[in-house]
């Protein structure tokens, strides 16, 4: 075979490999473009999900449902006062405030809510609705100070506790929701002096620590 035809093949030749090598760039191209577009795809859906998926719920906050609260103005008073929450949740009260402590028997409110107005929580109870038990457990949930405990014959639930202009009511003794309201209300920036003093003032009727 002459000349001709070993150029002819070469020439065949080197025309089939450039073919195939263009066929794998395209494949090559394809493939990165596929692949990008794969990537933004799931960038899309991945974003999407965040977008759509509701955040977790917060145990604090469920624990807190049902805090009802309030626009109380802090005043002083000597006189009686007919409040618009019961027990109390702040408002107007006498100059000379309650000690804080345990008490077996109801303290005066205008006394109690100048407590609050310093601070303090107040957790109250029905002792007509708890049995000797449930008031020991209730005893065990306040905290050391900036705190009262003390009966309220009447009320609407079984135990409240309440901070100024705040107040939780519950059916039962339910420690996870006292102590998330001790945690958010006691000491709280919402009251007109928190800190201020808790002792130094005046004992209720009844008191036992």
């Amino acid at each position: 075979m002459g000349n001709g035809g070993r150029e002819a093949r070469r020439t065949e030749k080197v025309e089939r490999f450039k073919r195939e090598q263009a066929a794998k760039a395209r494949r090559r191209r394809f493939g990165i473009i596929g692949a990008i577009a794969g990537a933004v795809a799931l960038a899309t859906i991945v974003v999407i999900a965040v977008v759509l998926t509701p955040p977790a719920a917060d145990p604090a906050d469920a624990a807190l449902e049902g805090v009802q609260t309030f626009t109380n103005a802090s005043t002083h008073v000597t006189d009686a006062v007919d409040y618009a929450q019961s027990p109390p949740a702040g408002g107007p009260h006498n100059p000379i405030w309650l000690n804080c402590g345990a008490y077996s028997q109801q303290v005066p409110d205008e006394n109690a809510v100048h407590s609050m107005e310093h601070g303090a929580v107040w957790l109250t109870y029905d002792p007509d609705a708890l049995s000797d038990d449930e008031l020991s457990s209730l005893l065990q949930l306040v905290p050391a100070t900036y705190a009262i405990i003390s009966p309220y014959p009447g009320m609407s639930t079984p135990v409240a506790i309440s901070a100024w202009n705040a107040q939780l009511k519950l059916d039962t003794v339910d420690a996870d929701r006292i102590d998330a309201f001790i945690e958010t209300y006691w000491q709280s920036g919402d009251a007109p002096e928190p800190g201020a003093a808790c002792t130094g003032g005046v004992d209720g009727p009844g008191r036992i620590a």
